[in-house]
């Protein structure tokens, strides 16, 4: 069976919730991350912060991925799929850098298809560090620039 590709378009606040779902289950899935806030406080999060300081991008109906944009720094903040490996995150990035010389993410060292992946898409380390996040875990900032 041939996937049609999701369309991707414009976050609503009403989808605040499926994009916080979407992260809940990511951490949940991965034992490496620790569950520092509630599911009802990401929930939260997403409603009150995310959908109101960036730019998020979504695919599907039911939302099956998102992307949030700090369009000011040009820094991705958020990309997580639902089932990765359907072109969902790669398409993502591609919006995301159109017009664009450059942007930056930061992921965890731990999460090594992320990393993988991000390479792939062009995205190179910039930096890491011993965990100064509130998770406590490593992580690395990546960057992409316009050949």
């Amino acid at each position: 069976m041939i996937h049609q590709p999701r369309p991707i378009r414009r976050g609503e606040a009403g989808d605040a919730e499926a994009c916080a779902a979407i992260l809940n289950a990511w951490i949940d899935r991965r034992d490496w991350m620790p569950r520092v806030h509630s599911e009802a406080e990401v929930i939260g999060f997403y409603r009150d912060f995310v959908f109101e300081k960036r730019e998020v991008w979504v695919a599907g109906e039911p939302v099956e991925g998102f992307m949030a944009l700090d369009v000011e720094n040009d820094v991705v903040t958020a990309l997580y799929v639902a089932e990765p490996g359907q072109g969902i995150g790669k398409r993502f990035l591609d919006h995301a850098k159109e017009g664009r010389d450059a942007l930056e993410l930061w992921t965890f060292v731990a999460n090594e298809d992320g990393r993988r992946f991000y390479e792939r898409e062009g995205f190179r380390e910039v930096k890491r560090t011993d965990g100064d996040n509130e998770e406590g875990l490593p992580d690395v900032m990546l960057r992409w620039e316009r050949a």
